[in-house]
């Protein structure tokens, strides 16, 4: 069991990883091709809504689908879906028609800030990404039904397509349409990542797709942990929206800058994230419905290791390497030194909030399949609307962009030591004892000491010296997953 575990395991995280990748790469060449510019603003915001609503509310739909559907019986599990799959396609599919006929509104509520320029060019952008945002939301429901009959490699493969070809038209279409390549991109390879989901369900007879409602009590239940979860279980998401709000009001190319420096810190976090939580999270579900709660409790000890032993690292790395880190993959075309120099020190701020982000996410899935919902959601908005906006606030005069990053890791840190806290006293989930904590901080110095010592080599190429300083933090994950328990 545990074999085909890790085996599964590392196919997804393999194929996340590139599919990430697919995703980064797109960010770099907006950034190679409009640099800094309102036109990069105006793509990046563009997506933003739509993307929000993908893993928003499709990400709810999901975590709370899988709670519910893996203690249903046989009897109604097929009416479940097609209750579920209706309800999303209407709600999603009328919200998707009021972004395309009322684009500019929409921009306006959330990035009133805008010059008269980005604006346009930012709503008509948004109407060619409209249909997305249906397509996405769907694939995050159906792929919740696919990781509960184990088709995990499937759901990450049908990322990678969206990925692929949100790049590959956004490129390639570039010549011929411009910054719209990129709408058309997001649109098709979004309908594509649907329809390989759709294709796989009815070849497997998975269950019977049909716009049909059913009144069901496991309804109320669903939409009684779905609910909070679109607002406890979107901290990340409302930081980015938060970020371009304030944003969309300081100079020209802040929104981008802000994007490349934030999506840099994601990457880690999320492709370790989206790997164990898309295996885990259907087993969590089962393990508490059948009362298994000491496989609970070690899988939370075991997941907290992990991720501080593997995370703390790449934080150390990123916040040391910054410039040479954004120098490196941006620096080319528009991007020049003077973006380079905007956004690295956005960077360095944002890979404070890695760990917090990840912690955040991982623990608040022990509460969404214990089906206790609301206490994650309390923490998230007194972190996210209370800590992160009141530091912004206060900050952003005196500190401009920067103030919108260090909101961010204030908020993220306030968030995982209340959740650590509130896990501990209500779920009775502790994460470790004093004496790992202790070798936690005692790895994190060491680890510290010797990847700034392999920042200062002298070296003629900035690809040679990143490669140094990787190899020394990969070491280090490796020696510290190796001893300190």
């Amino acid at each position: 069991m545990q074999g085909r575990f890790l085996k599964i395991l590392g196919a997804v995280t393999v194929i996340n990883i590139v599919a990430r990748l697919l995703g980064f790469a797109r960010e770099v060449i907006i950034g190679y091709q409009y640099g800094t510019t309102y036109h990069a603003d105006s793509i990046i915001t563009a997506f933003t809504i739509p993307n929000f609503i993908y893993i928003v509310i499709g990400g709810a739909i999901t975590t709370a689908f899988i709670s519910v559907y893996s203690k249903l019986s046989k009897a109604i599990k097929d009416e479940f879906v097609q209750t579920i799959f209706t309800g999303l396609s209407v709600i999603v599919g009328i919200l998707t028609i009021l972004f395309m006929i009322f684009p500019e509104f929409w921009i306006q509520l959330f990035f009133s800030g805008m010059t008269e320029e980005a604006l346009s060019l930012t709503s008509e952008l948004f109407v060619w990404m409209a249909p997305a945002t249906l397509f996405l939301a769907l694939s995050m429901g159906l792929s919740g039904l696919h990781n509960v009959h184990d088709n995990f490699r499937l759901t990450s493969f049908s990322t990678f397509i969206f990925n692929a070809v949100f790049l590959v038209v956004g490129v390639g279409l570039t010549p011929y349409m411009m910054e719209y390549s990129y709408g058309l991109g997001a649109s098709l390879g979004a309908f594509l990542m649907f329809a390989i989901l759709i294709y796989y369900i009815w070849k497997q007879r998975i269950a019977p797709l049909r716009f049909k409602f059913v009144k069901l009590p496991e309804t109320k239940r669903f939409l009684k942990l779905a609910l909070p979860i679109v607002f406890g279980g979107a901290t990340v998401q409302f930081y980015f929206i938060i970020q371009r709000i304030y944003a969309a009001n300081l100079n020209e190319g802040v929104i981008s800058s802000l994007n490349y420096a934030s999506k840099m810190t994601q990457f880690p976090q999320a492709v370790l994230m989206t790997s164990v939580t898309t295996i885990i999270y259907p087993l969590l579900a089962k393990a508490v419905g059948e009362k298994d709660f000491a496989k609970v409790k070690n899988a939370y000890k075991k997941g907290f290791r992990m991720l501080t032993l593997i995370l703390l690292p790449a934080t150390i790395f990123i916040f040391i390497y910054a410039k040479e880190i954004i120098t490196f993959i941006f620096e080319y075309g528009d991007f020049d030194v003077s973006s380079t120099n905007r956004t690295y020190p956005l960077l360095q701020l944002f890979s404070l909030s890695i760990l917090g982000l990840a912690v955040n996410t991982y623990i608040t899935r022990f509460f969404y399949a214990m089906e206790n919902a609301y206490l994650p959601i309390i923490l998230n908005v007194i972190s996210v609307f209370g800590v992160n906006i009141f530091v912004i606030s206060v900050l952003i005069e005196k500190l401009g962009a920067s103030a919108i990053a260090l909101g961010t890791v204030i908020g993220t840190f306030v968030n995982m030591i209340l959740l650590i806290i509130v896990a501990t006293t209500k779920l009775k989930l502790i994460v470790s004892n004093w004496g790992y904590i202790i070798k936690l901080l005692l790895f994190l110095l060491i680890t510290t000491g010797f990847i700034w010592l392999s920042s200062i080599i002298a070296v003629s190429y900035i690809i040679i010296s990143l490669c140094i300083g990787g190899i020394v933090t990969l070491l280090m994950v490796l020696g510290g997953l190796k001893v300190v328990r």
